[in-house]
């Protein structure tokens, strides 16, 4: 068979008795089902109406002989090995669902729109490339259209705006740009949009306002002007709203804080104004508020509410008591006014004592060991989806992490990784472990000397495998900035390092440190796969940091006034030894 499934032994009466189709002993993940309907001719006849092969990795192409199945209604092939295109003799089946996640799928043929009983398209997580095919367009009974994680550019084509009976739209992570066009306001029966990871341009069109069964909203990264909040009014089923860097301006509407269903809010990287609304409390878990221009005080429900409540904020004055109170993350939320009394609230942590430390290495992700002479600290925690975490030396903070984001599909991934490879190069203990984050990881150095440093980040990809299974398919994709500056764009470690489990570091010279905190941020902009090898493995992944001084560290961090104090002090003791000299005859008459 084209498809070389190893699992089925098909005979001329499988549909009839059972034998050979369906196979129930497979190891966890793997589905392999076929159904069949024997009414015809008084139960004399039978015909295929659905066909699951799922995490078989199976390989070859996608058979056209399945255009000879003329009852069939179902294909899923969910997370195999299969290339090529997509046949063209499926338009001859009566077809309603086409799911092929996580393939190696290359083209969709224009075709495709012939298929015109189809209600589900499924094909995230593949190799799709050039434009968008317009024929979608002509699928009027489609109802889920998820082409995430694929390599399209151009623009979505306007025949998209056909696609009324539309439910499900999940265009991320590609290169499409263009606008959001007002189409979309079609879309009356959509109740999940994601358009992230993208370079489409704003402002989030008007014509929104008109899809009120909407229940998840995810928009990232929006190029083009600012705009003002788009009006949501009335989407009162949503359950997540996700309007991260939107270039949005503005106050947080009020009515938000009414839509009982919300469980997850991220409002983060825009640059929204004025306060929290205090309606907000009713039924959120998860709430995002970072890098924005937000004022006035943390509501106190975010701290006595009953429910699993996980907020992180910059930029506004807060009345807590603890720098890690509960699962509150509030780093760098600091006041213009600067009365704070946190110390992780003041603008770019400042250190609160003299500037001690010269040097940093975490073993990410991992627990402590010792590598080259210098002793790696731990990085063990569990926690990230909104969490601020510091460690402590003797009576200073040397170094913390800040961890926000919660993963799409799987809420409960985990946020370090463990290596299953065997890796035999130099420093190989640094990859055995792995801090992630499906948002934000920020590492801080804090209390540094003044001064320039060197410093290397070490990578490693472990979620992946190298043989040619779908597990291989993973495309991991984030940014890294070292204090504010990026310093890595589209940053992919399996194509960087030749291969997965293979260790490498990037060393980033003469970053300079002033006001005594060394910042390094890596973030998730909504590119890559999302669902290889399963649901919530993407996001920045870091195995290691080494920050080391490009300065004397034996002369580092004196002040001015201490270096000027310290010279007149030598000249005096000159002189004091030379008049001493001459008073005792030393020098004669002299």
């Amino acid at each position: 068979m084209k498809m070389q499934n190893k699992y089925w032994n098909v005979a001329k009466t499988s549909c009839s008795d059972g034998i050979g189709l369906n196979v129930t002993t497979l190891p966890l993940g793997m589905t392999s089902t076929v159904t069949c309907d024997c009414s015809f001719v008084n139960g004399t006849v039978c015909h295929v109406t659905r066909i699951k092969l799922k995490g078989l990795n199976l390989t070859g192409i996608f058979p056209d002989e399945f255009g000879n199945l003329t009852y069939l209604r179902e294909i899923d092939f969910t997370r195999n090995y299969i290339s090529g295109s997509l046949p063209t003799t499926l338009t001859q089946i009566p077809l309603t669902i086409l799911s092929a996640l996580g393939n190696r799928i290359s083209s969709i043929p224009k075709e495709i729109g012939n298929i015109s009983m189809l209600k589900e398209l499924i094909l995230e997580d593949n190799l799709l490339e050039d434009t968008l095919e317009p024929n979608i367009g002509n699928l009027s009974r489609l109802r889920k259209l998820r082409v995430s994680a694929n390599n399209f550019v151009g623009t979505i084509p306007e025949s998209f705006g056909n696609l009324k009976n539309l439910e499900t739209f999940c265009i991320d992570g590609s290169t499409l740009s263009g606008k959001i066009l007002d189409f979309i306001g079609n879309w009356t029966k959509i109740t999940r949009l994601d358009i992230q990871g993208t370079s489409m341009e704003g402002p989030i069109p008007s014509s929104i306002s008109l899809l009120k069964n909407l229940m998840e909203l995810r928009i990232y990264d929006l190029k083009g002007p600012s705009s003002n909040f788009p009006n949501l009014k009335g989407m009162d089923m949503m359950k997540t709203l996700i309007l991260r860097n939107c270039l949005l301006i503005g106050s947080i509407p009020d009515y938000i804080g009414y839509w009982t269903s919300l469980k997850t809010l991220d409002l983060s990287i825009n640059r929204l104004t004025g306060q929290v609304p205090d309606t907000m409390e009713a039924a959120l878990d998860y709430m995002f508020l970072t890098n924005n221009c937000l004022t006035g005080a943390v509501p106190s429900w975010v701290t006595s509410s009953k429910h699993y409540l996980l907020v992180s904020y910059e930029n506004i004055l807060s009345s807590l008591i603890s720098c890690q109170q509960s699962e509150v993350n509030l780093v760098s939320s600091y006041s213009s006014k600067g009365n704070n009394s946190l110390w992780c609230m003041e603008k770019d942590l400042p250190c609160s004592g003299k500037a001690q430390y010269h040097s940093l290495f975490i073993n990410c992700g991992g627990t402590k060991m010792t590598f080259e002479g210098n002793q790696y600290v731990e990085d063990t925690s569990p926690n990230g989806p909104s969490i601020f975490s510091s460690s402590s030396f003797g009576s200073s903070e040397k170094w913390a992490y800040s961890s926000t984001g919660l993963y799409m599909g799987k809420s409960d991934a985990s946020y370090t990784a463990n290596n299953p490879f065997f890796m035999n190069v130099n420093g190989s203990e640094f990859y055995q472990t792995a801090r992630l984050s499906p948002g934000s990881i920020r590492y801080y150095g804090l209390c540094m000397m003044k001064g320039s440093y060197k410093v290397r980040l070490h990578f490693a990809e472990i979620q992946y495998s190298d043989d040619e299974t779908f597990s291989n398919l993973g495309r991991r994709i984030f940014d890294v900035s070292i204090q504010g500056n990026q310093v890595l764009k589209d940053f992919n470690i399996v194509e960087e390092a030749g291969g997965v489990g293979k260790g490498i570091y990037r060393d980033f010279d003469n970053i300079y440190v002033n006001g005594g905190t060394l910042e390094i941020h890596l973030y998730w902009s909504g590119k890559g796969t999302t669902a290889i090898p399963d649901r919530g493995v993407y996001g920045p992944l870091i195995s290691a940091i080494a920050v080391t001084p490009n300065f004397d560290v034996g002369s580092a961090g004196l002040s001015a006034g201490a270096i000027t104090g310290i010279a007149v002090a030598s000249v005096v003791l000159l002189i004091l030894i030379l008049l001493f000299l001459w008073l005792t005859g030393f020098f004669g008459n002299k």
